[in-house]
């Protein structure tokens, strides 16, 4: 028994009709000739709230316009006002050093700040969190901190614990980061971790373009002491210096090695450092280990001192220098 075929469909299809505008479903008007399901009107209408909403904070906020001093609002586009000029910043441990030379190196840095209304800061070891990384990690955190508390000064001068500041005549902001004194001073084209990496400090770095200054030992770069332009670029750097997988590294000197790694790695970070000669802002009692203080020197650094953990040196070894700084400061 033979079936019959199912009748032949017609190979000219009927135009497509869209929907009348009274059919259940119609769509809102899109734009000519296009409708916007119904289902979708509000998902329309949320967007374009959303949008114009956007677009009042971005320009209400998103102009970097904050307070004065600063603040988790406008800090990003801040520009200081120079007031002060300059942050010393010291992490103090007095649990490890003792009242005694703790005293000293306040006293060392206020007379000298008071000389160039620069101001001081002291945080202390324990003050913030390194998740188990070595306690000299401090000074990274500290300086972030001392940007945040002083916005409006123009440069930060970290230095450690086992160095005095010796020149009441050399400051900060005119005599080692001035344009004219940096682009006279910087060591250009040079291994950035002596003696033979072959990644260079830039030929063509200008004055105006630093934001930090370094300087070098017989061993490599030296963050005992260093000098920060408060600037964008700047947070940008510690944050990135700071950053958990750099202090999870064992790293044998910590943060040095993690810093040698950063300026070696990162053309960021190189592109706005500047070495000096060792002797611009760190100077070293012994020759043993670097260039060694002559009478003159901003600062003079006990390198050995801080290394027993039991009974350091630095005070012992700061005291002839005491007496020369206290005199030159009175004096002055």
């Amino acid at each position: 028994m033979h079936l019959p075929y199912p009748a032949r469909k017609d190979s000219n299809p009927a135009l497509f009709q869209p929907r009348s505008s009274n059919s259940r479903g119609s769509g809102m008007p899109f734009s000519k000739g296009l409708t916007l399901p119904r289902r979708y009107r509000q998902h329309g209408i949320v967007l374009i709230v959303f949008v114009l909403v956007a677009l009042v904070w971005i320009l209400t906020h998103g102009s970097g316009s904050g307070s004065r001093h600063g603040g988790p609002v406008g800090t990003a586009n801040h520009v200081p006002s120079g007031t002060p000029p300059a942050v010393i910043v010291t992490v103090l441990d007095e649990n490890r050093f003792g009242a005694k030379y703790t005293a000293l190196l306040k006293e060392n840095r206020k007379l000298y700040a008071e000389k160039y209304g620069y101001e001081t800061f002291f945080p202390n070891v324990g003050d913030y969190e390194l998740l188990s990384a070595p306690s000299s990690w401090t000074k990274v955190v500290a300086m972030r901190h001392a940007m945040t508390k002083f916005p409006d000064a123009t440069y930060l001068w970290y230095v450690d614990v086992d160095t005095f500041i010796m020149s009441p005549h050399q400051s900060i902001d005119k005599d080692v980061m001035a344009t004219a004194k940096l682009e006279e001073k910087m060591i250009v084209d040079h291994p950035v971790v002596p003696p033979d990496s072959i990644i260079h400090t830039f030929s063509h770095l200008r004055g105006e373009d630093v934001d930090l200054v370094l300087t070098q030992d017989k061993q490599g770069l030296v963050t005992s002491t260093f000098v920060l332009r408060n600037s964008e670029w700047s947070r940008f750097f510690l944050e990135t210096w700071f950053d958990p997988i750099y202090r999870s590294y064992n790293f044998q000197k910590a943060e040095t090695h993690a810093l040698e790694h950063i300026v070696q790695w990162h053309p960021t970070i190189l592109s706005k450092l500047a070495l000096v000669p060792q002797r611009t802002i760190n100077s070293y009692s012994s020759a043993s280990r670097g260039e060694e203080y002559q009478t003159g020197d901003l600062a003079v650094r006990f390198p050995a001192c801080t290394k027993s953990s039991k009974s350091p040196t630095c005070e012992a070894e700061a005291e002839p220098y005491a007496m020369v700084w206290r005199s030159a400061f009175r004096n002055r």
